[in-house]
């Protein structure tokens, strides 16, 4: 059941979140919270999503909110650093922040950059965390199969624990792993999960060795954990560049999951100068349980008068596309 819009717009707050480094073209980070039956939750599309794409979001943030979840099986998640496409000199800082972490996930394939400049970068992870620290490269789908083929074999020699979204399409996954075998070097399907219309194809065509899943794009932990069921696949809980709310949520998931074999993208909090509450790693990890805005910081990291009505009337709309679907 989608509740009133005015439950919604009650506690209603817009939020927007100062970046420490430029991430997946963002400095400040804009997410709209509310409170339901069960806490706090987030609603925080990316600026460019249309809305009925959009709208699946506010689905995740509605079940989070007014819905109790699945029991956890564990209480805290292993988490991996994330380290945006910034010069190789920076990695060391960029590490600092995420104490603990045995595993770092690397931009590469950044608009405007080169291959040497990934090299680089990785290089550079590698150096600081040591022969048993583990990679994991996020292409965000920029490359075709010749260009990852490419940039895979130059970045083999740091010992990838996988590649995720090399390719944009599940055709072009599918033949960059069949390229690719004889390195070794897994492939993760995230966009070709999250924004697909059919979730399953790419595990179905074969063209993953493992899932990314996000709690808000997939429509909620429930729906999360039907697909990495239904896939069959390892899967890795990461997020969209949550607040600490949408953290928590991912948290949840990961949480929720039969096995949880790879440590998760949730430790991104750490890439904020400031959140509405700290949820960035500790010993490399972040606990689950739901959190609450800290009020003071809630006032603080308030949206401009403008940006507070964008989001509003992107709620509205998204939540009647909500109410007209479930008619």
């Amino acid at each position: 059941m989608t509740p009133d819009l005015d439950d919604l717009l009650e506690t209603a707050r817009v939020v927007a979140l100062p970046m420490t480094t430029r991430f997946r073209g963002v400095d400040v980070r804009e997410a709209l919270l509310f409170e339901g039956p069960e806490g706090w939750a987030e609603f925080s599309p990316f600026v460019e999503y249309a809305d009925a794409e959009a709208s699946t979001w506010l689905a995740a943030a509605i079940d989070y909110a007014w819905n109790p979840q699945p029991a956890p099986l564990r209480d805290r998640i292993p988490v991996n650093a994330t380290v945006p496409a910034v010069d190789a000199g920076r990695v060391a800082d960029i590490l600092a922040r995420f104490p603990g972490c045995r595993t770092a996930k690397v931009k590469v394939a950044d608009p405007g950059q080169h291959l040497a400049d990934d090299v680089a970068r990785v290089r550079a992870v590698r150096e600081a965390l040591g022969p048993e620290g583990r990679i994991r490269i996020d292409a965000n789908a920029a490359w075709n199969i010749d260009e990852a083929e490419r940039a895979l074999h130059a970045l083999a020699e740091f010992d990838l624990e996988y590649a995720e979204q090399p390719c944009a399409t599940v055709d072009e996954l599918a033949e960059l792993r069949t390229r690719i075998k004889y390195m070794g070097i897994p492939i993760a399907a995230d966009e070709s999960v999250r924004k697909a219309e059919d979730p399953l194809a790419v595990a179905r065509a074969g063209a993953a060795d493992l899932v990314v899943i996000k709690a808000q794009p997939l429509g909620g932990i429930r729906r999360a954990l039907e697909i990495v069921a239904e896939a069959g696949l390892p899967a890795v809980v990461s997020s969209a560049l949550d607040t600490a709310v949408g953290l928590s949520q991912g948290a949840a998931l990961a949480a929720s999951l039969p096995a949880l074999d790879y440590d998760c993208g949730l430790g991104t909090g750490a890439l904020f100068v400031e959140d509405i509450v700290d949820l960035s790693p500790a010993d490399g990890a972040i606990p689950v349980g739901r959190v609450t805005p800290d009020a003071a910081r809630l006032e603080r990291l308030a949206a401009s008068a403008d940006r507070r009505e964008w989001w509003l009337d992107r709620l509205r709309r998204c939540h009647a596309l909500l109410a007209a679907s479930a008619t």
